[in-house]
């Protein structure tokens, strides 16, 4: 008949499985606690503590520290050295396909502030420059045709810049209008820089000087809107309002819709301008742009004509609202 175990020996022999399953190192201590047990044993012996994880004999001291004290592998490293044998390409990973760049050619010694921000290319108030040719045009109008241009360009800093503008029409071998202006550009605020410089119209009549000033950026929406005001001799004044605006059909077509008006102070009959509005453009023009720098367009263009037009160089068929087609290129570089 089997000895009753004790219930202080079945209390240790249920902590001893719950610690066997934790780590080696507690199935090994716990190996050693029941050795010194001081309660009468069973006369059958008990079974050898099992491992609940994998349902082996638990291992004993000696083989648990090895034959020196150390660890003994565990499973696991056991596993992959049992498949480093079996398959040589487990236990060294595949080199990736990266090549590591070359090492630098040359040394870079000792640079000033200055030459460092001219190697990395990193200067804020560097100058760089644009010049656009937005309309080179043929006109086609009620006596033939007309050349027409329209250009800008600047060169300067972030806060500072230089502008030229110049727009003009020559028709039958005649400059008919023109007018160039020189300005000194100053950032305000984002998208808005305000303008001061001068003017000068030429072509048919007397030529006119003028001071200029105003303000040119972004509206909202993308609008580009320049609003210019203009002080000439013999208490002259003028005032000139631009706006364009660009519609992505796709990614290279693109229609261009462009407002110009002019007023003026007092009438100048030399050149033909009446006091008050003294004309107003609106066109539409369809642009396909082969590059961004090179793109050919065709459109037409509105213009109306307010009060009387007394110029010498007057033929009297000049008719006060006419409709144009125009044709031509739009450079910038």
């Amino acid at each position: 008949m089997k000895a009753r175990t004790p219930v202080r020996t079945r209390f240790a022999l249920a902590c001893c499985i719950v610690l066997v399953a934790a780590s080696p190192g507690a199935r090994a201590q716990l190996h050693v606690a029941i050795e010194h047990e001081d309660e009468p044993r069973a006369e059958q012996p008990e079974p050898p503590p099992t491992d609940t994880a994998a349902g082996m004999p638990a291992m004993d001291h000696a083989a648990m520290h090895g034959q020196h004290g150390q660890p003994a592998p565990s499973k696991t490293d056991t596993v992959q050295t049992d498949r480093a044998q079996t398959n040589p390409a487990q236990a060294h990973p595949v080199a990736s396909d990266h090549v590591a760049p070359l090492p630098p050619q040359h040394d870079m010694g000792a640079m000033t502030a200055a030459q460092m921000v001219d190697v990395m290319g990193m200067d804020d108030d560097a100058s760089f420059g644009l010049f656009t040719l937005d309309r080179f045009e043929r006109v086609k109008t009620d006596d033939g045709y007309a050349t027409a241009w329209n250009a800008e360009g600047w060169y300067g800093r972030d806060f500072d810049k230089l502008w030229f503008k110049s727009e003009g029409r020559r028709s039958q071998g005649t400059l008919e209008d023109a007018d160039a202006q020189l300005l000194w550009s100053h950032a305000v605020a984002p998208y808005w820089d305000t303008q001061l410089g001068v003017r000068r119209d030429f072509g048919q009549g007397p030529g006119r000087t003028w001071a200029a000033f105003g303000v040119q950026g972004l509206a909202p929406y993308w609008f580009e809107l320049g609003v210019t005001a203009y002080v000439g001799p013999q208490n002259r004044t003028a005032l000139r309002m631009e706006s364009s605006y660009d519609t992505l059909l796709t990614q290279r077509w693109i229609v261009q819709s462009r407002f110009e008006l002019n007023a003026y102070g007092k009438s100048d009959p030399a050149r033909g301008i009446a006091a008050g509005v003294s004309d107003a453009e609106f066109g539409l023009r369809l642009r396909y742009e082969i590059r961004r720098e090179f793109a050919p367009y065709v459109g037409v263009e509105w213009h109306r004509r307010f009060g009387s037009r007394t110029s010498v160089f007057d033929t009297g068929d000049e008719r006060a609202f006419d409709t144009q087609a125009v044709a031509g290129l739009r450079l910038w570089f």
